[in-house]
């Protein structure tokens, strides 16, 4: 259990910093979350200002000093970003080595020229999937969509047929799979054992994303069925390189460290000796801030240098792959402030309450706080690092695989229905072509399936675990 995962526990154990009941601290949440939400959609506020107003809300509503909210929140806000901070920052330079270097390229290239006809969905799932893994959702979206639109053009095969896959292999990575934002922050509030969420995620994400994308893209091709955009195909961005990375060397430095992760759960799980050398050195090279630190310094010579880039484009590379993640560090940090002020009112204790009295199970009330969430804010971060503050109390007393089942319940609820309010949403229906409506049907209707399937595969998984 990581050092923040002891703070949030010692902190869930500290007297709440205010003495209102469970019918204040109800309708405190509700309205504290409600000024999140109006911020958000009706003024169009930042998420890191909706996030931090509405914790001060939040206190202010369930009678707390001000002086006691703005410590919780601050102290939340500092746990957060000393916990994912980093890892989130590490992951964004893998990302952006793997796109400037072509190395994203190569791995599309290869695998589309080995793909043709009923394999091309596959192979589109199977290359968001991996490109999907260090990228975030975003940025994923944007590598991957130009050739979405050149495969959907060239082989004239449906962009629905094409292009779901590839959104559901991204959408699911962003929504299951550490090193994301959202899980990580999640892991860290439930004290969840990073490397099993990882494995258990991996089990949960294979399945869902053959239903979401492969599965469901017939459908969505009959239900909305239109070509490509001409004027959306982009120039890609490695065609101004001399040389591109090898696709083997590529393919080894995205999955080296969830390789290391996974074997540091592995050997956690079949050793279970802290004192032993094997496990000593495995907990080291497979914690996540080592592992991912060890794939950023191998991609800046399998990636970078093989790119034919030099020292000082290197340098540049790392320098402007750090200045888009300032937004998400604060909107993580903030919600982590939003999630420490939401234990500090003793909102912990109520849910659990509330989770005995009405026989939920922990999972499913898990999934349906994030579900929420979703729908209201839109956001699939919002949704989780919120939904991961309320449940986390819910953690304790659990195994380990149990409490990753409770990361990836999250996870998937956070997922549920994008519509308007949903940044995602008008990505996507710009890229494609679409309207309001055939986004609905196609992208709406996917990011539900892989929700509900997602904690339909957890809750099973929870059952034999």
């Amino acid at each position: 259990m990581t050092s923040l995962s002891v703070e949030i526990l010692a902190a869930d154990a500290a007297e709440p910093i205010t003495s209102a009941g469970n019918a204040q601290l109800g309708i405190a949440v509700l309205a504290g979350i409600a000024v999140i939400v109006l911020l958000i959609t009706k003024f169009k506020l930042h998420a890191f200002l909706a996030l931090t107003i509405g914790s001060l809300a939040l206190g202010a509503f369930a009678g707390a000093p001000l002086a006691d909210t703005i410590k919780s929140f601050t102290t939340g806000l500092g746990n957060t970003v000393a916990g994912v901070g980093v890892l989130i920052a590490l992951g964004a330079i893998l990302g952006k080595l793997l796109a400037d270097s072509g190395g994203a390229d190569q791995i599309v290239d290869t695998i589309l020229a080995k793909a043709s006809g009923r394999a091309m969905p596959w192979a589109m799932v199977l290359i968001a999937s991996v490109i999907g893994l260090p990228l975030f959702f975003e940025v994923g979206i944007v590598l991957l969509i130009p050739v979405v639109l050149l495969v959907a053009k060239r082989g004239n095969y449906s962009l629905m047929r094409i292009g779901i896959p590839a959104l559901a292999g991204l959408s699911v990575m962003h929504g299951l799979i550490p090193p994301h934002p959202g899980p990580l922050v999640a892991i860290d509030a439930v004290g969840a054992n990073l490397g099993v969420t990882l494995a258990l995620g991996l089990v949960v994400a294979i399945p869902t994303v053959i239903i979401a994308g492969p599965l469901f893209s017939r459908y969505a091709a009959r239900w909305v069925d239109i070509p490509a955009p001409e004027n959306m195909i982009p120039v890609r961005p490695s065609e101004d390189l001399e040389k591109r990375p090898g696709f083997g060397v590529t393919v080894a430095t995205v999955l080296l460290p969830v390789v290391l992760m996974l074997v540091k759960a592995l050997v956690d799980i079949v050793v279970d000796d802290p004192e032993n050398g094997v496990q000593k050195v495995t907990d080291v090279i497979g914690s996540p801030l080592i592992a991912l630190l060890a794939a950023v310094l191998v991609a800046l010579f399998t990636l970078g240098r093989a790119a034919g880039f030099t020292k000082e484009r290197l340098s540049t590379t790392v320098e402007k792959s750090l200045a888009p993640i300032a937004g998400v560090l604060m909107i993580v940090g903030a919600g982590g402030g939003f999630k420490q002020t939401l234990i500090d009112i003793g909102v912990g204790q109520m849910i659990l309450e509330f989770s005995e009295d009405w026989s939920i199970p922990a999972l499913l009330l898990a999934w349906l706080i994030a579900v929420a969430i979703r729908l209201a804010t839109g956001s699939a971060t919002v949704a989780t690092i919120s939904a991961a503050g309320l449940v986390a109390p819910l953690a304790e007393g659990m195994s380990t695989s149990h409490t990753a089942l409770l990361v990836l319940a999250i996870g998937a609820g956070s997922l549920f229905f994008s519509h308007v309010n949903d940044a995602g949403f008008w990505l996507v229906k710009e890229y494609f072509g679409m309207t309001v409506g055939q986004t609905v049907k196609t992208w709406s209707v996917m990011e539900t399936i892989i929700s509900v399937v997602g904690i339909g595969f957890v809750l099973l998984l929870s059952l034999v675990l």
